[in-house]
């Protein structure tokens, strides 16, 4: 069938069939409209940089998650081990024995009035409670750097779980100082009821120190090797084996910048009621507490970069 199409002049008629129009039209029809590009946000994920504000609040809606961290550790710390807990009695009787026999028989330090295994038993306990929590804490990031790569949580939470595990330890060696007290003769003071307060001054400067290497020790590996040589100098840094009475008043005073000398200090006064431990006990806990804050800032600042440096 053909039919008549107009061209440009009026006068002048083409002819075409229907079959063409129809094809014409469709082309028409079916060709693509060209639509402009869609404009697609770009989301840029930027982490926070500088000194960064603790966020508590979100530490506390992790509290199941380092209760479960820290019974993890409790549970690993003895594993496949023959003696188990026992270890957390061994390890500082041991050591008492061997203070008694160079520092209390052969060196003849004085111990305040008090027989010498239990003086330097009564040291032992925060000082070793001290010293493991500052070890776990220290390697605790790159022992859980699996976790860290994978799951997303305050990281705060790692160190302070292995410094929470070792209350148990120092629980444990504690009922053997009330017996040792017991054998002795030792009555308890009236200083006793501040002995939480001491202990929870040894977790503070643990957790602060802790914090501090732990956040160090992602990136430089050197930490881990330093921290027992730290631990072991500030042990003879710390009146464990002796008394600071040794020192005049003065140099005493200066002596509590060490947070450890307040802490044991008062922890064998509050005990067994040797010399009180004076202005020592305040500067030691100022300085905890200044440990525990530059501590948690900064890990607060470097943390964002433990999932791609560890």
């Amino acid at each position: 069938m053909r039919g008549k199409w107009p061209t440009r002049n009026r006068n002048d008629v083409e002819e075409v069939s229907v079959e063409e129009v129809l094809t014409q039209a469709h082309e028409i029809v079916t060709e693509p409209t060209p639509v402009a590009p869609a404009e697609v946000p770009v989301i840029r994920i930027v982490p926070s940089r500088g000194w960064q504000v603790l966020n508590l609040r979100e530490l506390w809606e992790y509290r199941e998650l380092l209760y479960f961290l820290t019974w993890r550790d409790i549970k690993v710390r003895y594993k496949q081990t023959a003696l188990g807990a026992a270890w957390a009695i061994i390890q500082p009787f041991f050591t008492m024995v061997v203070f008694s026999l160079f520092f209390g028989r052969l060196a003849k330090v004085p111990s305040d009035g008090v027989p010498y295994p239990i003086f330097s038993y009564a040291a032992l306990l925060p000082w070793n409670y001290f010293a493991s929590s500052l070890s776990g804490a220290g390697n605790s990031l790159v022992g859980s750097a699996n976790l860290i790569r994978k799951v997303y949580f305050p990281r705060l939470v790692i160190p302070l779980s292995s410094v929470l595990s070792g209350l148990v330890d120092f629980g444990i060696a504690f009922l053997v100082l009330l017996g040792m007290m017991v054998y002795f003769g030792v009555r308890p003071t009236t200083g006793t009821l501040l002995l939480p307060g001491f202990l929870l001054l040894a977790l503070v400067t643990a957790l602060g120190v802790g914090l501090w290497l732990s956040a160090l020790n992602v990136k430089y590996r050197d930490v881990h090797y330093t921290i027992p040589f730290l631990t072991q100098f500030w042990m003879f840094a710390t009146p464990v084996a002796y008394p600071s009475s040794l020192l005049s008043e003065p140099w005493r005073t200066l002596y509590g910048l060490n947070p450890m000398v307040g802490v044991v200090e008062g922890f064998r006064w509050a005990l067994l009621g040797t010399q009180p431990p004076s202005a020592m006990v305040g500067v030691s806990a100022l300085v905890s507490v200044v440990l525990l804050v530059s501590g948690a800032f900064y890990f607060r600042r470097v943390e964002r970069t433990f999932a791609d440096v560890i």
